[in-house]
C-alpha cells in the first residue's frame, strides 16, 4: 500500500518553476527518494509532462556511478536538453558528487531546468543549504509519518493504531515489520548504524561514547527544560567530565542530523526569547524510545513530543511559552513562572497549546490551564487531552480536544 504524502507533494507544486532549487532534507528513511522518484515523477506526467522532459538520476545506485565526478554529471544532463521545453531535473542523493554544488549552481541559471534533489543527513544538513546555493536554494522538510498519514496504512482500529504510533513511531519502514520484536531491533539498529553513525563520520568524530550517552539522557528526559551547563554537570556527576562547549557542539550536530528538534522559552507578556534552559524533542518518538530499549515508556511526554511534531509539519514556528503570576505567601510578595506547552505562530496568528494525558477531575482541569488564565489577549487556548471525548469549549472560551481528533483533523485548531 503506497502512503500518500500529499502535504510534502503539495509544497512540491507550489514550489513548480520558481526558479529556485528544490531541496528536500530530512532525517534518514523518512521517504525522500519515494517522494520526488515516485508520487512527484507521477504528478508530473499527470500534466502531460513527456518522460524524455523528467531526468530521474539516483546517484546511490551503480548505474549511475560514473556521474558522481561533476563535470560528466553537468555534461550529461546538459546533453539530455534538446530543445527549449521545461526539464525538470530530480536528483537524488545528491552527495554522492563531489562538487554538486557547483554543478546545480550553474544549471540553476538556465530557465527552462526545473531542479529537485533529496540528500543524505550524514552529507547534506539543513544548515548547509544556507550557504551550498547562494541563496538560490528553497528546502522541503520531510518528517516522518504523522498519525493521519500512518493511520490508513495500519487499519482502522484508531485506538491500536495510536498506541502503535507513539511506541514504534512514524518511520515509513515500520509498516513493513509484523512483529514488536521486528520493529523494535528495526530502530535500535538503525538508530545506532545509521543515524548516530552518520553524525560520527561526518563530523570526524574519535568516538561515540559521550554523543551516545548524551542521546540517552536527552531520551530519557524528552520535552524537560535543559540547557549544556546541566548536561555536562549530569556528565561530572558519573565520573565523566565533558564541559558544556562540547556538549552545545553534540546538541547542535544531533540537530543538524535532524534527530532532535529544540523549543526555546519565550516570555508571552515580556514579548523575549529566554535562550536557556529548552526543551529538547524527538523528531520521531519510535527512535527515541529504542533508544532506551523501549523500558522507560512514558505515554504524556511521548503525546507532548508527538503534538510538537505535529504543529512543526503544519508550518508552525513553536516554543515553550512562560507567563508570571504574581502572589503573597507569608506577607511577601512571590512571583511564579507558569509554562504553557506551545506557543504557535504562523503569520498573523497564533495559538497556545496544553499537552494534557488526562484529565480526570476540575483539579487537574484548573492546574493544566492556570498558565492559560494569566493571558489577557484573544488568541485561541486549546488543550490536547489523551481522554476519549468529544471536542468541547469551557466558558473561557478554551477548546478541548482528544489527540486522535486534534492529530485526524487538518483544521483541529480552527474549531
Amino acid at each position: 500500500m503506497e502512503i500518500a504524502r500529499n502535504h510534502y507533494l503539495n509544497e512540491l507544486i507550489d514550489r513548480k518553476e520558481n526558479g529556485s532549487i528544490k531541496i528536500i532534507t530530512g532525517m534518514r528513511r523518512t521517504g525522500k527518494s519515494y517522494l520526488l522518484f515516485h508520487i512527484y515523477f507521477r504528478y508530473l506526467q499527470s500534466l502531460g509532462v513527456k518522460e524524455d522532459h523528467i531526468l530521474r538520476i539516483p546517484l546511490d545506485d551503480d548505474d549511475y556511478e560514473e556521474l558522481r565526478e561533476r563535470h560528466a554529471l553537468s555534461t550529461y544532463i546538459k546533453s539530455r536538453i534538446i530543445d527549449e521545453g521545461m526539464y525538470y531535473i530530480l536528483l537524488d542523493e545528491v552527495q554522492f558528487c563531489e562538487g554538486f554544488e557547483s554543478v546545480l549552481n550553474g544549471l540553476s541559471r538556465r530557465e527552462n531546468l526545473d531542479i529537485y534533489v533529496t540528500g543524505s543527513n550524514s552529507k547534506f544538513l539543513s544548515s548547509d543549504i544556507l550557504t551550498e546555493f547562494r541563496g538560490r536554494g528553497d528546502e522541503v522538510r520531510v518528517y516522518p509519518l504523522t498519525f493521519a498519514e500512518f493511520l490508513p496504512a495500519f487499519g482502522n482500529d484508531q485506538r491500536k493504531a495510536w498506541r502503535q504510533y507513539l511506541t514504534y513511531g512514524g518511520l515509513p519502514q515500520i509498516l513493513t515489520r509484523k512483529t514488536d520484536a521486528q520493529k523494535a531491533q528495526f530502530l535500535s539498529n538503525l538508530f545506532k548504524s545509521t543515524y548516530l553513525k552518520d553524525v560520527v563520520d561526518r563530523n570526524h568524530l574519535r568516538g561515540n561514547t559521550v554523543l551516545g550517552d548524551m542521546v540517552d539522557i536527552l531520551a530519557s528526559s524528552v520535552g524537560s527544560l535543559t540547557n549544556p551547563t546541566k548536561l555536562s554537570n549530569a556528565f561530572r556527576s558519573h565520573g565523566s567530565p565533558v564541559s558544556d562547549k562540547t556538549i552545545a557542539a553534540y546538541l547542535s550536530l544531533l540537530e543538524d542530523a535532524f534527530l532532535i528538534e529544540k523549543a526555546k522559552r519565550y516570555d508571552v507578556k515580556g514579548k523575549r526569547y529566554i535562550h536557556t534552559p529548552c526543551k529538547y524533542y524527538f523528531t520521531d518518538t519510535g527512535l527515541r524510545n529504542a533508544r532506551l530499549n523501549f523500558r522507560q515508556y512514558e505515554p504524556n511526554h511521548l503525546m507532548e513530543n508527538v503534538i510538537y511534531n505535529e504543529l512543526l509539519v503544519r508550518g508552525y514556528n513553536v516554543d515553550v511559552g512562560i507567563v508570571e503570576k504574581y502572589g503573597t505567601e507569608n506577607g511577601r510578595q512571590t512571583v511564579k513562572s507558569l509554562e504553557i506547552d506551545f506557543v504557535c505562530n504562523q503569520g498573523s496568528s497564533r495559538y497556545y497549546i496544553q499537552s494534557a494525558f488526562t484529565l480526570p477531575d476540575a483539579e487537574k482541569m484548573a492546574q493544566e490551564t492556570a498558565s492559560l488564565d494569566r493571558l489577557n489577549d484573544s488568541f485561541k487556548k486549546i488543550v490536547v487531552a489523551g481522554d476519549d471525548m468529544e471536542p468541547w469549549h469551557n466558558d473561557k472560551g478554551y477548546l478541548f480536544i482528544n489527540i486522535l481528533d486534534f492529530l485526524l483533523d487538518p483544521d483541529s485548531l480552527y474549531r
